[in-house]
């Protein structure tokens, strides 16, 4: 567990979890075993948290959403079977990341999960595109780190775009 956290009524935490610093779950968030859980992550009210799944730092995990897969750094996720809908970019401005920087990682995102081609191909563009950017490397290597494993992916049915109705990017 690290420090700062803030567990609001019946969350839960389960088994050989890690927690980051400055957590947030609001009521009735609920991991399972094993779960690893990055800083600054906002986990909303009546949302379940799979086994074994990972949350990259700085994410936020919509409230009554189901999350069977991993979670990219920076991402907004939710939804039954959770979906990407974006990068929290409100949370990135809070956090101080320069605007030169959130513009990057924006592109590095549509980039990452641009259709045309495989996410793997897409991540290798990605990794050369944008190696100067810590953020962007995040992504990538939280993407890489773990093989096969399934992650979130925006959704086929669209708000899978990154602007969440922020044009001040």
């Amino acid at each position: 567990m690290g420090d700062n956290g803030n567990f609001l009524a019946y969350a839960h935490i389960a088994h050989d979890c890690v927690v980051g610093k400055n957590a947030t779950f609001a009521n009735g968030a609920t991991l399972g075993g094993h779960c690893e859980i990055g800083d600054n992550v906002y986990i909303g009210g009546l949302s379940a948290v799979h086994q074994f799944v990972r949350v990259g730092d700085n994410a936020f995990l919509g409230g009554c959403s189901a999350f069977v897969g991993d979670v990219i750094p920076y991402a907004i996720a939710v939804g039954n079977r959770a979906s990407l809908r974006g990068l929290n970019i409100i949370g990135l401005k809070r956090s101080g990341l320069p605007r030169s920087e959130i513009y990057l990682l924006r592109k590095a995102y549509r980039t990452i999960f641009d259709r045309s081609r495989t996410v793997g191909e897409n991540v290798e563009i990605a990794r050369a595109e944008f190696a100067s950017s810590p953020t962007a490397m995040k992504i990538i290597d939280f993407i890489t780190s773990r093989g096969k494993r399934h992650y979130a992916v925006p959704s086929l049915k669209g708000g899978g775009d990154d602007d969440n109705g922020d044009d001040e990017g």
